[in-house]
């Protein structure tokens, strides 16, 4: 007998080789009915896989994140099932589950090509094959035997996947006449998938890398029923309205050029205004809570970067280096190591510390081609950065707050659904991927662990995801149509003071190395403004608005009045325009709706005559008949308490 211990703490024992399934039926058939996978002992197994010793069990459902990523991973193996019936030969690279929801699958298929109306009959099919309710198999089976089966059918992708495997690490799943190399989990069956939509296809290179084959990339995604999909599918077409590159050109935000480089934004005007107000907004929130600003180059010399431990950790994401005098440099791809040796740069004592400083740093990085997307993935990334230097009595004190600020942006930017994600260590890999520093790692993580309980924050713990000097705190948040994002950072570092020999002098006169903390609550203009332009659908609200008055004149027999009207706005530091086109009233009002002014002045005979303006107000219509100044201290007022919409 072994002994299952449940999340409330009971226990129950249950015949060696039981699996979560059979303890599910053993509770209610109910229940059963909705377990499409399990965490046995942290770990997530298949829902029929036998349980042979005592362990902890959590029963997974849709419900559940890990629930989910099982549901759609299994799909992508479905869909392979479908794909390898109608294009006999293919192979197949990898077929995760995306965290954003969904799933895809890379593959070679020759010389055959597979289109958007090639989904369709796809779809058809892997219903057809769900309905089958064909069972998902397990067999763990060894490097010698799953090389040969490989060989067989001539797949240098799996072959190649092996390499990286041992015996006892392998293992085939198989669902109809579909077997492939994969870890798992999956579902019971295929008949739990009741409705799908193949989404989109697309070319990626193998493993990445611009240098190897492009493959066939096939999206998708898929539900236990109907009326789920129907909703995610209405989701996707309110997010097509709001894709903030669609909305980036049309509102002359940003542009891209090939002949500036793939992933370098240009930003335009709009943008820079954008750009400028969020900088403005951080400087003064930083000035209030005791930040320093610095500035530091766009480049420095290959050694600081192996001192920092950048080198070779991430070599991989930044751009080679120039060599110049027999020196090798590299561009920036952090902002810490130029703050460290700031901080170094003046003697120290407790009585400096927290030590703030921030820069809105130029950093870069070389993304692989084929992850680069808009403003959310870049080369070229401007950071809301900053450092604090602290003791660790003061570490709570500081973490606390940066946490403070992240919930008042927050509340600007109407932000109500987020998550804090405490990223961890690996045990397994200290020394590869970690600092090896064991007992550091285990006392920062609970340090953080403390901060957010104590705060009453949101938080979710991943294992395996930390920064390799310490811990952090990955901040995801929600757009307004449910749309997930990851925001920012908030990282603990106990490394890279002793790598810098950075101290300072405590109250015994004695040096001691810092704690660090990396923040970043803006995370980089880029990301945090494609995500501005999806939330808003591209109608900031009127401190951040590119334009916040379009002043239009019924004909130009009031363009004289409508120049005055400008310039008090203006001077008043309003960014105002005119539409001083040759055009009917209801085109212009038409236009600067398109273009998401928050308002108009609509300024005619009658206005001119009594020195007045009639106000709309951006998808909202008339708001009524007032004077200039009337109109301009109501708006200031509103610039000035960053006011939503």
């Amino acid at each position: 007998m072994i002994t299952i211990t449940f999340p409330d703490g009971a226990k129950k024992e249950f015949e060696a080789g039981v699996n979560a399934l059979g303890i599910a039926k053993s509770i209610s058939e109910g229940l059963a009915r909705k377990v499409i996978a399990a965490k046995v002992n942290g770990e997530v197994w298949d829902a029929t896989r036998p349980i042979n010793n005592d362990a902890e069990l959590f029963l997974l459902t849709w419900a559940d994140a890990d629930g989910k990523k099982t549901f759609w991973h299994s799909s992508a193996h479905l869909m392979a099932e479908a794909v390898e019936a109608a294009y006999p030969g293919v192979k197949f690279w990898v077929g995760p589950a995306l965290d954003t929801g969904g799933f895809y699958y890379d593959m070679d298929l020759g010389d055959r090509k597979l289109s958007e109306e090639d989904l369709a009959a796809l779809e058809k099919k892997m219903n057809e094959l769900a309905k089958a309710n064909n069972v998902y198999t397990r067999k763990e089976i060894s490097k010698s035997d799953a090389i040969q089966y490989f060989s067989e059918k001539g797949d240098e992708y799996k072959l190649d996947l092996l390499n990286n495997l041992n015996d006892g690490e392998i293992t085939f799943y198989n669902q109809g006449n579909f077997t492939d190399l994969c870890r798992g989990p999956h579902i019971p069956a295929t008949g739990i998938i009741k409705a799908v939509k193949l989404t989109s296809v697309a070319g990626a290179y193998w493993k990445g890398d611009e240098k190897n084959k492009m493959l066939t990339r096939v999206y998708g995604i898929s539900f236990p029923n109907q009326k789920e999909l129907d909703e995610h599918l209405a989701m996707l077409e309110e997010a097509k309205k709001r894709d903030h590159r669609k909305l980036g050109k049309e509102l002359g935000i940003f542009t891209m050029d090939d002949m500036v480089g793939q992933g370098l934004p240009l930003w335009l005007p709009n943008g820079t205004v954008i750009i400028e107000e969020l900088e403005k907004l951080a400087k003064e929130t930083e000035e209030d809570a005791g930040y320093k600003r610095v500035v530091t180059p766009h480049i420095a010399k290959e050694s600081m970067y192996v001192t920092s431990g950048h080198l070779p950790y991430y070599a991989d994401s930044m751009y080679p280096p120039m060599e110049l005098d027999g020196e090798k440099y590299y561009l920036k791809a952090m902002n810490c190591p130029h703050h460290h040796k700031i901080f170094d740069a003046e003697p120290k004592s407790y009585r400096d510390l927290p030590y703030r400083i921030a820069e809105y740093g130029t950093c870069y990085r070389y993304e692989q081609s084929g992850e680069l997307f808009g403003l959310m993935r870049v080369r070229c990334l401007h950071m809301n950065d900053a450092h604090i230097y602290c003791t660790k009595e003061q570490f709570a004190d500081e973490f606390r707050a940066v946490n403070e600020m992240y919930l008042k942006y927050f509340k600007i930017f109407g932000i109500d659904k987020y998550i804090m994600r405490l990223s961890l260590h690996d045990p397994e890999k200290l020394g590869q991927k970690y600092i090896n520093e064991p007992e550091l790692w285990l006392e920062t993580e609970a340090l953080v662990r403390d901060v957010l309980i104590e705060s009453n924050i949101p938080y979710v713990e991943v294992k395996g995801e930390g920064a390799f000097y310490g811990p952090k705190i990955d901040v995801q948040i929600w757009s307004a149509i449910g749309r997930e994002f990851t925001l920012a950072t908030n990282q603990v570092d106990f490394a890279q003071g002793r790598r810098f020999n950075l101290s300072f002098t405590n109250q015994h006169n004695e040096p001691e190395v810092p704690l660090i903390i990396h923040r970043a609550p803006l995370g980089t203009h880029e990301r945090f403004i494609g995500f501005l332009l999806e939330h808003y659908a591209g109608k900031f609200p009127t401190w951040l608005a590119p334009v916040q008055v379009k002043v239009l004149p019924i004909s130009d027999k009031y363009l004289p009045y409508a120049k005055e009207v400008e310039q008090q706005l203006k001077k008043a530091r309003v960014r105002a325009e005119i539409d001083d086109r040759n055009e009917k009233i209801g085109k212009k009002i038409r236009d600067t709706e398109l273009h998401k002014v928050p308002y108009m002045l609509i300024v005619g005979e009658k206005e001119m005559t009594e020195q007045l303006v009639s106000v709309r107000r951006q998808g909202k219509g008339d708001a009524g008949t007032v004077t200039t100044d009337e109109f301009l201290n109501g708006l200031l007022k509103e610039i000035e308490e960053k006011a939503d919409h």
